[in-house]
């Protein structure tokens, strides 16, 4: 057991979990990292803390100054929470269509918020440039800028990976990953292949973006759109360039309430969005394989971040998705047949 110094250094060190009732259906084993444990309740502490750590080594960030990042939420919530054990302030700026639990979060744990509308990226007041822009006209404040500074995949590279290694005393034969900022997908997967470069490296896309796209044609199209909040690239950043991904998914968010209400029920497990892609995943990737495999995946948060949508019937209703889910013995069998919906990449952004 840790004892810790400030709250930031109870980040990592996260258990993993089997997930009894897909390891068993899939005849693979299937396990959760679970990044709900970290004080901020999700895997985007880890890059926070790297982000902060690394900037306040270089001198770039020094106590009394604000942190400014655009953000979906988790990593606006992770960096409110180191900076203060730093003695830091936090301004997140994030698009008003994200859930109004995430924006609590913020406030609670002592950061600003400021939301804008949700435009493209190419609009100059899109959150991105907005909290570039803030961080660029205050003398006090740093940008994180956590699509492009590495720092964000460092952190997977030297703790994440690592550990999940360690845990399984390297007997793992298949990483699956979303990809939002690039860094968890970036710093794991680089890491894992060093020690292994035989370990299949899955992404998981949602409906909405790129990056599926980007991998099979090498152009970035958005098709549909998903409730998953931080997750999906309309551009090459950074961050995702440390990758190697040996497979791509592209699954649709009607999987999603699928397999969350299947783990609540059969595993005691109320996942948030990006964490039920990220198991919907594994799971196809269980079935799309040899037998008596391990395969490692993120529970990235918790439900109670995904309340307000996918757990919401009303929410799903205006979506036009089932609230019913779909019986786990259809979805296995569709998943046995992805088609086009799968695809073989051998990508690594030192060739992109």
């Amino acid at each position: 057991m840790l004892v810790g110094q400030r709250t930031s250094d109870l980040v990592g060190q996260t258990d993993l979990l089997r997930v009894h009732s897909l390891s068993e259906l899939s005849g693979s084993n299937i396990y959760l990292k679970c990044e709900f444990q970290n004080p901020g309740g999700s895997i985007k502490d880890r890059a926070a803390k790297q982000l902060i750590e690394d900037a306040m080594e270089r001198g770039e960030l020094k106590p009394g100054m604000t942190v400014v990042e655009g953000t979906a939420g988790n990593t606006g919530i992770g960096l409110a929470l180191v900076a203060k054990s730093f003695g830091l302030n936090m301004l997140a700026v994030m698009p008003n269509d994200q859930s109004p639990e995430k924006e609590r979060m913020i406030a609670l744990h002592g950061g600003q918020l400021k939301t804008v509308d949700p435009v493209p990226f190419k609009n100059p007041n899109h959150f991105y440039h907005t909290a570039r822009r803030i961080a660029e006209e205050r003398d006090d404040c740093w940008w994180a800028n956590q699509f492009e500074n590495t720092s964000n995949a460092r952190a997977h590279y030297l703790h994440t990976g690592p550990e999940i290694w360690q845990q399984l005393n390297g007997n793992i034969d298949t990483f699956v990953s979303v990809a939002g900022t690039g860094g968890t997908i970036g710093g794991n997967s680089r890491y894992l292949k060093e020690q292994n470069p035989n370990i299949d490296v899955w992404l998981a896309d949602p409906d909405g973006s790129g990056i599926f796209e980007f991998l099979r044609t090498g152009e970035y199209v958005s098709n549909g759109s998903s409730m998953t909040e931080g997750i999906g690239i309309m551009r090459l950043v950074d961050n995702f360039r440390q990758a190697r991904i040996d497979h791509a998914v592209n699954l649709p968010d009607q999987d999603l309430i699928s397999i969350s209400r299947y783990v609540r029920e059969q595993d005691g497990l109320v996942l948030g969005s990006s964490s039920a892609l990220n198991l919907a995943a594994a799971f196809a990737a269980a079935l799309n394989g040899q037998l008596g495999r391990n395969i490692v995946t993120f529970a990235c948060d918790l439900g109670e971040r995904s309340a307000s949508k996918l757990y919401n019937n009303d929410y799903l209703k205006q979506k036009g998705l089932a609230v019913e889910p779909e019986p786990i013995d259809q979805l296995a069998a569709r998943y046995k047949q992805l088609g086009e919906r799968l695809i073989a990449v051998n990508w690594s952004g030192d060739n992109s």
